[in-house]
């Protein structure tokens, strides 16, 4: 890493930077480093080394000179005396705009924490679609965080390493920057679970030498085998980062020793017609596993990655997978949008280059809905940075929808009416539920019938923005007994006492009770709102209820709130409701530490049971690292559903009574912990 403005003009000299550039970016280096002296991070380094390195790995993504100075920069305005005008008449309006946009991003003002990460994100997503190059900047400005998280204090080590997992990894993968995704969740790994991530890379690290000889056996092959058909071709290996290798263990439930797939072959080609002919070549020179092709040149994701990527089972019956691509398409795998921008802009002479991005175009869509803030994180999380599929439409028009989708999200994504009146559906032939994920690639038919109508249920069962809205919208507009807004179901069972009526002066002073302005109805009423109260602030799934306000709609509560029993007519404003998305039984997740035993899950289960609990899922693992009083002992993950009634802290309790027991925690879901 460059740590001096010498560095950094050596570094911009290797990446062929002409001497016109080199000069306004050490200009700027030289400004930032006057703005920043006295300056000093966590790590005890001048804080001028922050957005030196920033502007480092910019530059290794091959940026433009204006988003370096705007990276050497980004703090100047928040941190410093330096003003908007000074900024602008040393560098220009365009650096300006782009320090201006990072700036935004952070500094936020919300009632409280969740609602400003909540804001904070959504000016960030938003931001991008005015300009690719804010994000760019400060995902750079993410990634040198991480790569110094060690001299944080241990709470917000965490804090800001779960982020990163859930909100930069996956923006970087969504850009398609493949590298930076890789970096960032192996950095969070090494914060969020140490102990797995030493025993990862160790594992690794002694696996090397024995990995390097298989995999040039199996290149050596490769290579043979175009160059016996006139096809030149470059190699690469490589073993899976840890995270990868960490979530395959996590999804398959096995040990390390049990995941073989660790490996991986990169063939690159001239053309896409090679990348074809390579494949054959491949599945003759090793079995193909059946369900592991995947053609994204033919269907390329979201974020324009194009590979063919293959599993086959190698020599020694060990599982590899290859990725066959162009030179071209493995610039764009690992840049990703900076690549493309770049393209773009040497092509137009523009800045644009991201606009046909789905991201970008879904974001718009968001932007132009207005989500309510609460709501905005997780949507954004569920269709933006989730991995998203592919399916068909009976005709062969493709669709894309986020991972998870079901056959109710395609019937509305098709057409409303189509939505609306959906009856059943059809995938690859096969009848399939309506609550079922669909899988990628599939041909999915929608069966309609006139008489069919959205259920409340339905939306427990879509995972897209455009499909909820239009199902609340169904269900405000045709069910007389609900009302639907904010994540929120309202019972609509009563008629609440009216307000004071207001009265109005006639000309002939004569005063008259406007019957229309009587106050809050539930019934008919269309006009209602649901509000958050902020004494409580109630997190999905809480065991909520709801009270209806004089003019500010149904005010939601937790159930067990203490100001909510003190309200004076609470009694006859209370209203029955309910989470739309949350279904009847609420999932909940807990670690242990035991000694070892034959029977721990049978017990755990039994515990769970009693209190009408069902265990859905468990892992238990031996402890081999930490301290000596943990050695020996085993370490277990389980997750269960437990019906409304049921009492977690019994279950708890009852779990914490069984003789092998050491510790017991509730993991607490990703909203409580925001």
């Amino acid at each position: 890493m460059i740590r001096t403005i010498d560095d950094l003009a050596a570094l911009l000299s290797e990446q062929g930077i002409s001497e016109e550039k080199i000069n306004l970016i050490t200009r700027a280096a030289r400004k930032s480093e006057e703005l920043h002296t006295g300056q000093f991070r966590a790590s005890g380094d001048p804080y001028f080394v922050h957005p030196l390195q920033v502007s480092e790995i910019l530059i290794r993504m091959k940026l433009d000179e204006i988003t370096i100075v705007a990276g050497l920069l980004h703090d100047s305005i928040e941190d410093t005396s330096y003003t908007r005008d000074q900024l602008t008449a040393d560098f220009g309006e365009e650096v300006t705009t782009l320090v201006e946009g990072v700036t935004k991003i952070d500094i936020v003002k919300a009632k409280n924490k969740n609602s400003v990460q909540a804001e904070t994100i959504r000016k960030m997503l938003f931001a991008m679609v005015k300009d690719i190059r804010v994000i760019l900047i400060k995902l750079a400005d993410k990634l040198h965080n991480m790569r110094t998280l060690e001299f944080k204090k241990p709470e917000r080590i965490r804090a800001i390493a779960q982020e990163n997992l859930d909100i930069y990894a996956p923006l970087a993968g969504r850009l398609g920057i493949s590298w930076m995704k890789d970096e960032l969740e192996d950095l969070s790994l090494k914060h969020l679970q140490p102990d797995v991530y030493i025993q990862l890379k160790d594992y690794v690290k002694q696996k090397r030498s024995e990995r390097s000889e298989y995999l040039n056996k199996i290149t050596g092959a490769i290579e043979d085998a175009a160059s016996r058909e006139g096809i030149e071709v470059h190699t690469k290996t490589r073993a899976k980062h840890f995270y990868s290798i960490y979530s395959k263990m996590r999804q398959r439930s096995k040990s390390l020793d049990e995941i073989y797939d660790l490996l991986g072959v990169r063939v690159l080609c001239k053309s896409i017609p090679d990348c074809y002919v390579v494949l054959g070549l491949v599945h003759r020179l090793w079995m193909p596993i059946e369900g592991r092709f995947k053609d994204y040149i033919a269907m390329p994701k979201s974020n324009r990655y194009q590979s063919l990527h293959t599993t086959v089972m190698g020599y020694d019956g060990r599982l590899l997978e290859i990725q066959i691509r162009t030179v071209a398409m493995e610039e764009t795998a690992q840049h990703g949008v900076a690549a493309h921008w770049q393209y773009k802009k040497s092509l137009r002479g523009d800045r644009a280059g991201h606009e046909d991005l789905t991201i970008i175009n879904r974001l718009k869509d968001m932007d132009s809905i207005k989500i309510a803030g609460r709501d905005f994180l997780e949507e954004m999380k569920r269709e933006i940075l989730k991995d998203s599929i592919y399916v068909f439409t009976p005709k062969g028009d493709v669709i894309q929808l986020p991972k998870g989708a079901t056959a109710l999200d395609f019937a509305y994504h098709i057409h409303t009416e189509v939505g609306h009146h959906t009856s059943g559906a059809k995938a690859d032939g096969s009848i399939v539920q309506l609550k079922q994920p669909l899988k990628n690639t599939q041909v999915v038919e929608i069966i309609t019938h006139p008489h069919a109508h959205p259920h409340l249920e339905w939306l427990r069962y879509v995972k897209t923005r455009g499909a909820r809205s239009k199902i609340r919208a169904w269900i405000n507009k045709h069910d007389e007994s609900l009302f639907v807004d904010q994540s929120i179901v309202a019972r609509k069972k009563q008629e609440l006492p009216p307000a004071k009526p207001r009265k109005k002066k006639t000309g002939s002073g004569n005063t008259v009770i406007e019957s229309d302005k009587l106050g809050i109805r539930v019934g008919r009423d269309r006009n209602l709102m649901i509000h958050f109260a902020n004494c409580c602030n109630p997190k999905t799934g809480d065991d909520i209820v709801g009270y209806v306000s004089r003019g500010r709609g149904i005010i939601i509560h937790r159930r067990d709130c203490k100001n909510f029993r003190n309200i004076k007519d609470v009694g006859e404003r209370t209203i029955d409701v309910e989470w739309e998305t949350v279904s009847p039984k609420s999932t909940r997740k807990f670690s242990v530490t035991a000694r070892k035993t034959g029977d721990l899950f049978s017990e755990i289960e039994g515990a769970i049971r009693k209190q009408h609990g069902h265990l859905i899922e468990g892992k238990v693992d031996a402890v081999h690292s930490g301290s000596s009083s943990q050695a020996g002992t085993l370490e277990g993950h389980f997750t269960m559903e437990l019906d409304k009634g049921g009492d977690m802290t019994r279950i708890m309790k009852n779990i914490r009574a069984i003789p092998s027991i050491l510790t017991i925690q509730e993991i607490q879901s990703e909203d409580d912990t925001r």
